[in-house]
């Protein structure tokens, strides 16, 4: 009976062997492709954004929504980022609950967004080692089996394929982690500048929202100030 069950362990394990190596190469392309797609975020998108948020806040206070929108536009932030801030500069005449609202659903999308971009190199750099490991365990099963019978040649096969695996999975996950880690620094930098221009955009709507009240109040004394022209015949007359 043990003899059977080991026999099964051992046929299982065997069967693992070309799919665990299958998905590695795949692993090992998708870090390749990683890795590109991270040397032209930072070439691209890190190498021309240029603004200082300070500076930037500075620049909104005390601007219309006009000024605004044109100050968001011309500044340094990543097109997205600017069309994230655009719309809701696009929403001041709604109430300010309404628009801190969807202040909060944009930078949670925001958040989202760089969630599912880092999580892709944190699962990378998390599967790729086990699978090298299991590239590795499998083969030495059958090496060590050929090395009680003085197979020397099945025993290298089997030694070089543990150490071909054992790498790639390193340089993999290595590599992912590395990628990982730089842009969770520079999507927390992003989100930190995304709470601190929507706090700035809901300030002067909030802002300009009063002065269009108090236009109103003002405008509305007046005409109600101003004798109608039936009010003034029907004075006349007593």
């Amino acid at each position: 009976m043990s003899k059977v069950i080991i026999d099964t362990l051992r046929m299982v394990a065997g069967s693992l062997q070309i799919p665990a190596i299958v998905i590695l190469l795949l692993l090992i392309l998708l870090t390749i492709i990683m890795l590109g797609g991270f040397a032209v975020e930072a070439l691209t998108e890190r190498r021309v954004l240029k603004v200082s948020i300070p500076e930037l806040v500075d620049n909104l206070h005390g601007k219309s929504i006009q000024e605004v929108r044109k100050i968001i536009s011309d500044s340094g932030l990543l097109p997205r980022q600017k069309e994230a801030y655009l719309e809701l500069v696009k929403r001041t005449a709604l109430p300010d609950d309404l628009r801190e609202a969807l202040a909060r659903q944009i930078a949670a999308d925001e958040e989202y967004r760089y969630r599912r971009i880092v999580r892709v190199t944190d699962l990378t750099s998390r599967i790729a080692p086990m699978f090298g490991l299991m590239g590795t365990l499998i083969p030495l099963g059958p090496g060590l089996i050929a090395l009680g019978q003085g197979d020397t040649k099945t025993l290298s096969d089997s030694l070089m394929i543990a150490f071909d695996t054992t790498v790639a999975g390193l340089i993999s996950g290595a590599i992912s982690y590395f990628i990982s880690g730089v842009r969770k620094g520079w999507y927390e930098q992003y989100m930190s500048w995304t709470q601190t221009i929507m706090e700035a955009i809901l300030n002067v709507q909030a802002t300009e929202r009063r002065k269009a009240i108090r236009q109103l109040q003002k405008q509305k004394a007046q005409e109600e100030a101003v004798p109608q022209p039936e009010d003034a015949w029907t004075g006349g007359d007593q």
